[in-house]
């Protein structure tokens, strides 16, 4: 096809169609009764029209013939081709026929195969930006560098327990004061601890059954009853008249009034909060095997805070009592928080995927997803959300002060302004998008903030006191724990009565805090999913009725105090 024989074979095959069909032609030639040149004007364009669609029959392509015209090719007939349409040839190229200005350029035969396109070249066409597609069943580890340090603490702290229970064992064997000290503590030390860690276990069954049951009422026993507890525990050790017991008293006591002040400043919220709790509880008869995560972190804490204990015990006959202690607590403060978020995620996942996919899934799966790809955000927010919750309490506490001092409080507001920045990047509302969408902690604490941008909730979810409720029924835990080891000790030795009274503070907060993670899993769930799609219809008016009262000053919900927009610019 590619020398100027072939071209003088095609000549003479459409001589002899244009012999054959030349009568069929003329027929169509003379049909109107108008000038001749109009005539011969239209005859070549329909003569070309057929001379595209021959080609495109015959796989030929036409180069320069306007593709406006293709209607009127297909309903036309083949007509024949006529010699005279062959003007000339092409100037650049011989083997291209010029046909009023439209190249027709030969094709491979069809007895020779085409060379098809490579896959590996892509069309030469813009590249269209391909978005991100969300899993939810993403199995990639999130936040190893947390993960990491978190399994090399945890692998440490047992070497350390296991280590600290030898030398305890090794200090009764000896004789010795080692001996008489440590037997002096596992007769006056070890029953109280132990008897706080069942009592706290047992209260934190209670707390997580009572809320379920009775949200509405929790909610003001909770406010009221942690004001009471904690009182009445440092009451009590300041009567004891020791000076160890009077500086825990007070500070019991300094909590209590605090506490007092809260509960009376939040009056106005427990409606709101009340009716979020009853609607973010009612998921859960759904699942009915949702407890039993909780239910498995209690045990395993109960397991590792009696070791624990037995290691502190066993720190006495080791150097450095007090700094081994303090690692101690350290660590058991990571430890227990860690499993608290695990169940909260587990929670969220379950609840969560119920309100924006209708799922239903099962709680064991969700639980080991927990345990494994999302272990490492876990451990990263259990690290520092504590502690900038903590610090961003305080930066508002400063703020609500009233002072002559401008400096100070200017300080004051870049401070609290320092910790709400921070805050968007580690907040307790990311545990939702960690489980649902497997993203990292940082990740997932920018987006939710900013779906709450985008729906004008932030100071709705500013006011919730749901982690308050948390935190205090923890409190009551460990204060009734503390009232119950006081009394107890100080009847059978009383110089131990503060330490013991610290450490089953401790010990009943924790445990309560684990299992009060379901509900507090459920209210986030019911914000975050909120704001990621108010029209489902698993949301009444709750939520979007106490925005339209906020927006026109009408609110009941007490604002949290934010910074000034002057130190905001």
């Amino acid at each position: 096809m590619g020398t100027p024989e072939h071209v003088v074979e095609r000549e003479n095959d459409d001589v002899e169609r244009e012999e054959e069909g030349g009568s069929q032609n003329e027929g169509h030639i003379v049909e109107e009764t108008e000038e001749e040149e109009e005539e011969e004007e239209e005859e070549e364009e329909e003569e070309d029209l057929d001379i595209v669609r021959d080609d495109l029959e015959r796989g030929e392509v036409p180069v320069g013939i306007p593709q406006a015209q293709d209607s009127s090719t297909r309903t036309n007939p083949p007509e024949p081709f006529h010699m005279s349409r062959m003007q000339r040839l092409s100037a650049t190229n011989p083997l291209r026929l010029v046909i009023n200005g439209a190249t027709r350029v030969p094709t491979v035969p069809s007895s020779q195969p085409r060379a098809a396109p490579s896959p590996a070249q892509p069309p030469l066409s813009t590249p269209t930006p391909q978005q991100s597609v969300i899993t939810l069943n993403s199995g990639t580890y999130t936040n190893r560098i947390s993960l990491f340090l978190f399994l090399l603490h945890f692998a440490v702290a047992c070497g350390l327990v296991g280590f600290l229970l030898f030398k305890g064992i090794q200090g009764l064997l000896k004789a010795g004061s080692t001996r008489r000290k440590e037997k002096r503590v596992l007769e006056f030390f070890l029953p109280q601890v132990e008897a706080a860690s069942f009592l706290s276990i047992a209260l934190a069954f209670l707390w997580q059954k009572a809320v379920r049951v009775w949200p509405e009422f929790m909610v003001h026993f909770i406010l009221w009853s942690s004001f009471l507890m904690s009182l009445s525990a440092g009451i009590l050790l300041i009567c004891f008249q020791k000076p160890p017991t009077d500086g825990v008293g007070v500070l019991f006591i300094a909590f209590a009034i605090g506490n007092g002040l809260y509960a009376c400043w939040v009056t106005q919220r427990i409606g709101f909060c009340c009716k979020v709790l009853v609607k973010a509880l009612e998921p859960v008869s759904k699942f009915p095997d949702l407890n039993q995560p909780t239910y498995w972190m209690l045990a395993v804490g109960f397991l590792w805070m009696s070791l624990w204990i037995l290691a502190v015990v066993g720190s006495l006959n080791f150097y450095f009592p007090p700094l081994i202690i303090i690692a101690l607590v350290l660590s058991l403060c990571w430890t227990a928080e860690v499993m608290r978020n695990v169940a909260n995620i587990t929670v969220s996942r379950v609840i969560a995927l119920y309100y924006l996919r209708g799922m239903q899934l099962t709680t064991q799966f969700c639980f080991q997803r927990a345990l494994s790809t999302n272990l490492g955000s876990a451990c990263l927010g259990s690290l520092f959300v504590p502690a900038i919750e903590a610090l961003r309490i305080f930066a508002r506490g400063l703020n609500l002060l009233e002072g002559e001092d401008e400096f100070m409080f200017s300080c004051a507001h870049c401070c609290l302004h320092v910790m709400e920045t921070i805050f968007r990047y580690g907040n307790g509302w990311a545990y939702v998008q960690i489980a649902t969408y497997g993203k990292g902690f940082v990740k997932a604490s920018q987006d939710t903030w900013e779906l709450f941008k985008k729906r004008d909730m932030e100071t709705l979810v500013d006011s919730d006191m749901t982690s308050a409720i948390c935190f205090l029924s923890g409190v009551c835990s460990g204060s009734m724990c503390v009232i119950v080891v006081a009394a107890w000790t100080s009847r059978v030795h009383q110089n131990f009565t503060a330490t013991i009274s610290i450490l089953a503070f401790f010990i009943g907060y924790l445990m309560t805090r684990i299992a009060m993670a379901l509900p507090h899993a459920c209210v986030s769930c019911y914000y975050v999913c909120y704001a990621e799609n108010p029209d489902n219809r698993q949301f009444d008016r709750t939520v979007p009725d106490c925005l339209d009262l906020m927006k026109s000053n009408r609110d009941a919900v007490v604002p949290t105090p934010r910074v000034p927009h002057r130190f905001t610019r």
